[in-house]
């Protein structure tokens, strides 16, 4: 009788504690409203020594440092009263016109672009400013990015600049871009009663692109010597690297992105020297910035390469010959977080465990003893290694574990906590659970990661809709065992609806041994997995399959028109953002790395296009793209829409009239907006149920 009663006052519990449990409302979960789930960690920014670290506070609005006795939290405001000779800051001046503004290492200098695309320096004791080339013109760039450098080699955060100072301020090395005959993408902008183009230098697969010539100015003299490299050759460079002996090391790599050679240029002739060559019967990714690690002795390099199958790392002397093959197995080596060349010891991040957590692991720089220094089933970041190499500092988190902050010895053992960001109102919520499984692909081969996010309340003898969110990018996943909660996340759990998140098997799990499957035939492997995967969904008891959704932007965009043209008897609603949707229509440098031309390979190009399979179409495919996009042309779905309309075949379509690839990125209406109509794709297509007011009373306020 005693447990009966307590069995029942247990349930009655259990019903009150979900009966308080909060919802997320509509403002934190799509307009960024508080909710107390997190709050921040501490902002350690480095150690002092094997004992203390310094720890930085804000404390109304004023930034305070503490130093910090690492083992017993001990803290004491840091004032530095040393009087030690310190190097004075850059004074911040605002220069005309001026464009990628940059400090010299040394202080001295800043150096610039303008918009006659030729390169500048200024003295910033005398504001003496001098031109370092004069040649720029609307075809000829000095130190300032064509389009396709910036997107694919220099990348974004790049800002377009294409110049580097050297470690002593001395020289400055900068690329020019001649895109004299370069065909020029017409973009429509529809201002105002005429509208107007935009021509963008934009070369599509088999095009010519931009020829490239790497200059060093010496600041003593003025005088640029060339590297020694024919600019007219069908070629590609990397981002120039300053090696510790001051020569300029250039990446180069062939228009068919499968050889790679790295030359030391030397400044004062331009003559180069060959350090590292490699070539893979696929490609190799010449945007891989972090290629080399420089010891500090100056006696060599730690390269990253991927030739084996896996990322590894491998100790060089400076002429480039190989000393040791620092790791090797069939698993991803990521960030090296220390060289430790007097204990003759390297302290890395690498996915070794398990393809979804990363680990700190350390191995001598012979290769041997290899250590994992992490603890458990979690996934480690922000390493910082103590000084003494006794202990690091480190975030780590799972699926279930909201991050924690915590020092930790080199056998794992946590010393102390340094702080949890689990927040004050997590409680108070009812969250939806997560669960990483993995599904066998079609062709057995690959167990892919697939993450789900339940509804919150689920019962298992329901049929819930699917909504998978995509990219399926090479060597760009997804899923990974931290963890992730997001506002938008727990609303529509709150709703019902299955949220899956799938990694294909070029996504960087299987290492390049996985990504070498899509040689010549982008987007058919992970089309083929992605319907591997769905299709186990729709197996479960507890899915309806007839209401299985997917979608995603750019690449993403892709893989959902894909989804429901290829792989339409698995996938039965999209939404397709900025989509390529023919590789023919992308850029040289990413297409060809992948394709190679069209004129290789015709066929790789027939079976990867949308367009091919746009008679499969038999659900409903929602087509939404920016006109202005400069990325993945609007000519993508135009041609799309185009097939979809001469075969007689339904689909919806919205436009963002001046919008780039990033919607709503300058413009927060139009965001919105995208918000409200991919939530009300949801609730009439998946849901099957009205959709709540909020979502277009936003923008009602606001004249939509």
């Amino acid at each position: 009788m005693r447990q009966t009663i307590l069995f029942a006052l247990a349930i009655v519990f259990s019903i009150s504690s979900q009966a308080q449990q909060k919802s997320i409302t509509y403002e934190q979960a799509f307009k960024g409203a508080p909710t107390n789930l997190m709050k921040p960690l501490p902002n350690i920014t480095k150690w002092l020594d094997g004992k203390y670290y310094y720890e930085t506070l804000t404390e109304n609005k004023t930034v305070k440092t503490f130093k910090v006795e690492a083992k017993t939290g001990k803290a004491v405001e840091f004032r530095d009263t040393a009087g030690g000779v310190k190097s004075a800051p850059v004074p911040a001046i605002a220069i005309v016109g001026a464009r990628n503004q940059t400090a010299s290492p040394d202080g001295k200098y800043f150096a610039y672009t303008k918009t006659d695309n030729n390169l500048y320096i200024q003295e910033i004791a005398t504001k003496k400013e001098t031109r370092l080339t004069s040649d720029g013109n609307d075809s000829v760039l000095n130190g300032y990015a064509s389009w396709i450098y910036f997107e694919e080699i220099l990348g974004r955060a790049s800002r377009y600049k294409a110049f580097w100072w050297s470690n002593d301020g001395r020289h400055l090395a900068f690329m020019r871009f001649d895109e004299s005959g370069m065909q020029a993408f017409p973009i429509y902008v529809a201002d105002g009663q005429h509208g107007y183009l935009e021509n963008n230098r934009y070369p599509k697969p088999g095009d010519k692109n931009p020829d490239v010539k790497i200059g060093i100015v010496s600041l003593e003299n003025g005088n640029t010597t060339w590297a020694d490299f024919n600019p007219r050759e069908d070629q590609y460079f990397g981002t120039p690297v300053w090696a510790p002996n001051g020569q300029l090391w250039v990446s180069w790599m062939n228009r068919g992105q499968d050889q790679l050679k790295v030359y030391s240029v030397d400044v004062n002739n331009g003559g180069k020297t060959l350090v590292y060559e490699e070539q893979q019967k696929t490609w190799i990714d010449l945007d891989d910035n972090d290629r080399f690690e420089f010891l500090a002795s100056g006696k060599g390099f730690i390269l990253r390469s991927d030739a084996s199958g896996w990322r590894h790392l491998y100790l060089h002397d400076m002429t480039g010959k190989r000393l040791a093959t620092l790791t090797s197995g069939d698993y991803t080596v990521g960030e090296i977080f220390k060289i430790d060349e007097k204990a003759k010891r390297i302290y890395f991040a690498a996915r070794k465990e398990n393809s979804a957590r990363t680990d700190l692991y350390s191995v001598g720089l012979d290769g041997q003893k290899m250590i994992r220094h992490s603890f458990g089933d979690y996934s480690f970041r922000g390493m910082q290694i103590a000084p003494d190499n006794k202990s690091f500092i480190t975030t780590y988190s799972n699926l279930a574990t909201p991050p924690k902050m915590a020092l930790v010895d080199m056998k794992g053992k946590v010393i102390r906590e340094l702080g949890d960001a689990t927040g004050p109102d997590a409680g108070t919520y009812a969250l939806p659970k997560k669960e990483l499984v993995r599904v066998k692909s079609a062709d057995g081969l690959f167990d892919l990661p697939v993450l789900i996010t339940y509804p919150i309340g689920f019962d298992p003898a329901k049929k819930y809709p699917v909504i998978v969110n995509i990219y399926g990018g090479p060597n760009a996943g997804t899923v990974y065992d931290t963890y992730r909660m997001m506002g938008t996340d727990i609303w529509w759990a709150q709703e019902g609806l299955v949220q899956v998140a799938i990694d294909n098997r070029s996504s960087g799990h299987f290492g390049k041994n996985g990504m070498n499957f899509i040689h010549r035939q982008l987007g058919k492997y992970e089309i083929e997995d992605y319907m591997s995967a769905a299709k186990w969904l729709g197996s479960q008891s507890w899915i309806d399959a007839t209401r299985i959704g997917i979608t995603g932007g750019s690449f993403g965009g892709y893989m959902t028109a894909m989804a429901l043209t290829y792989g339409s008897d698995v996938f039965t609603h999209g939404i397709a953002n900025a989509s390529v949707t023919d590789w023919s229509l992308y850029d040289t440098h990413y297409t060809e790395r992948f394709m190679d031309t069209p004129a290789e390979n015709p066929e790789g190009y027939k079976i990867t296009s949308v367009m091919n399979y746009a008679d499969r179409l038999k659900g409903v495919l929602r087509i939404v793209h920016g006109t202005t996009d400069d990325n993945v042309h609007m000519q993508n779905s135009v041609q799309l829409i185009n097939k979809l309309q001469d075969l007689g075949k339904p689909f919806e379509m919205m436009i963002y009239p001046n919008e780039r690839h990033g919607i709503g990125a300058n413009v927060r209406a139009k965001r919105d907006h995208l918000v409200s109509e991919n939530a009300s794709f949801f609730y009439k297509h998946l849901l099957k149920k009205p959709v709540p007011e909020v979502f277009w009373k936003q923008g009602q306020k606001k004249g939509f």
